[in-house]
């Protein structure tokens, strides 16, 4: 039989280059942001009450002189309750591969690079987790949920309650700036505007077409994150790898929040060595949830194939 190796290959060390190179993880500029603006540290409670103002005052309205004044009283703050979610990354290391990976031989730290991938395992899938349609209960209620009309979102149905429901277009086929301005002005209340919108790869490079090339403006504070970005009615619209199919958001951050417990963001529980096995395991834990306190000023397409 041949040998294995020649006489370079024989003496010769192989060279690492050394950092770790991401082959699988997708970006997440939601996620980013909702971290950057959005992120509310909580200690406790069995779940997340968000006070919610309904309805207006019916004992109001003009009156002259001495005019019966009404006392009535009337319903008019409720609140939306959201449950805390779970999400944990195990990181298992045999004891062979530990030893093989140390001394003059170790080129990338084992242990670190498993437990940066843990964490990144639970940033990614929260990633794709925020645009869910709150099918799977023990994930996060994701954007398909929150900016919809017929779900029920924090304890409450849009069906029944319209006030809650998102602004949805889930007619129109073609992306086009009519379409775009058209769900913009849905989510806009006087200056109550829309502060980010979320697109497919697709999609963003439909809106990239329809612009003349001196509108294609970016987003300075996106690009400092690493994150292209086009403009729209002053804001900017990003590509999300984890945005679903055929979709283009419309969110206004100033209702959108991640909640987090202080005491189970990211936590590393220290590795621990099972009876019957030569290797030690850890994990990452996160424990929190994604809530709206005002849906009506979310707006998505839904059906973009063109």
């Amino acid at each position: 039989m041949a040998l294995t190796w020649d006489q370079i290959s024989g003496i010769t060390e192989k060279k690492f280059i050394k950092k770790l190179h991401d082959n699988i993880f997708d970006s997440n500029p939601l996620l980013k942001r909702l971290k950057q603006k959005s992120y509310e540290k909580l200690d406790g409670g069995t779940s997340i009450m968000v006070p919610l103002n309904y309805a207006t005052t019916t004992a109001s309205g003009w009156y002259t002189g001495a005019d019966t004044l009404s006392t009535s009283d009337n319903e008019n703050i409720t609140a939306a309750e959201y449950s805390w979610k779970q999400i944990y990354a195990n990181i298992s290391i045999t004891r062979l591969d530990e030893l093989k990976n140390s001394g003059d031989a170790q080129k990338i730290a084992l242990v670190k690079s498993k437990i940066q991938i843990a964490e990144k395992t639970i940033m990614d899938t929260m990633g794709t987790a925020v645009y869910n349609a709150g099918t799977t209960n023990n994930a996060l209620v994701g954007l398909r949920a929150i900016v919809g009309t017929a779900s029920t979102v924090g304890g409450i149905s849009q069906t029944d309650y319209t006030w809650w429901a998102g602004q949805v277009d889930s007619s129109s086929t073609t992306l086009s700036i009519s379409a775009l301005q058209t769900q913009f002005n849905a989510a806009s209340v006087d200056n109550d505007l829309p502060t980010v919108a979320m697109a497919t790869r697709a999609n963003y490079n439909r809106y990239y077409a329809l612009l003349q090339p001196q509108q294609r403006f970016m987003d300075s504070e996106s690009a400092k994150g690493g994150f292209s970005s086009l403009m729209f009615n002053g804001i900017p619209l990003l590509a999300d790898s984890k945005c679903p199919a055929n979709h283009v958001f419309f969110l206004n951050e100033n209702y959108l929040h991640l909640f987090v417990h202080k005491d189970e963001d990211m936590r590393f529980e220290p590795f621990q060595k099972p009876l019957a096995q030569n290797l030690k395991t850890a994990k990452v834990f996160w424990m929190g949830a994604l809530g709206s306190s005002n849906n009506r000023l979310h707006a998505k397409l839904s059906a973009l194939t063109a």
